[in-house]
């Protein structure tokens, strides 16, 4: 496990720790790699829940509670898909917080409007929800590399702004 996912994973478990919440994901692009950081360290099943790796829509859908309509209007890499991703990994997995990933790691795949390394990613909470779209490629482990990263790190982003909104 790269050392800065570690890290991250440790500060998020130990916000989640304090104040008695827990997390899932929904993941596409990034296939568990979200969940592999936070299962890296011990005592992750404090607060994390567990995940959903939401390859093909029908699971996302099914599993997720997508309205096949948002998959239809704007497609499974848009960030309309990915804040029902989170919502209903919540939904689902019964957790306070959810991260949630759907892109075009590569090779393959892209469009020009969507080219390869567009990766949606969400960060949610019951009360707010942060988005961020990834572009760039670097290939695809780089791809998905990055997204794991900037998943994580818009997760202890909403997680200090909600801190800070509780104080």
């Amino acid at each position: 496990m790269n050392k800065d996912l570690a890290e991250l994973s440790l500060e998020i478990g130990q916000k989640l720790k304090a104040s008695g919440h827990v997390f899932s994901t929904a993941e596409s692009c990034t296939g568990g790699n979200i969940a592999a950081a936070a299962t890296c360290v011990p005592g992750s099943s404090e607060y994390f829940k567990g995940g959903i790796v939401a390859y093909s829509n029908e699971v996302k859908m099914h599993l997720l509670h997508v309205n096949p309509r948002t998959l239809a209007l704007h497609g499974a890499v848009s960030e309309e898909t990915i804040r029902e991703m989170a919502k209903g990994a919540m939904e689902s997995l019964e957790t306070d917080y959810s991260v949630a990933t759907s892109g075009i790691a590569g090779p393959g795949g892209g469009t020009k409007d969507k080219p390869v390394g567009t990766i949606w990613i969400a960060a949610a909470s019951k009360e707010k929800m942060l988005t961020f779209r990834q572009n760039g490629d670097e290939g695809r482990e780089k791809n998905v590399e990055r997204a794991t990263r900037n998943a994580l790190r818009l997760l202890n982003r909403l997680l200090e702004e909600e801190m800070n909104d509780s104080q």
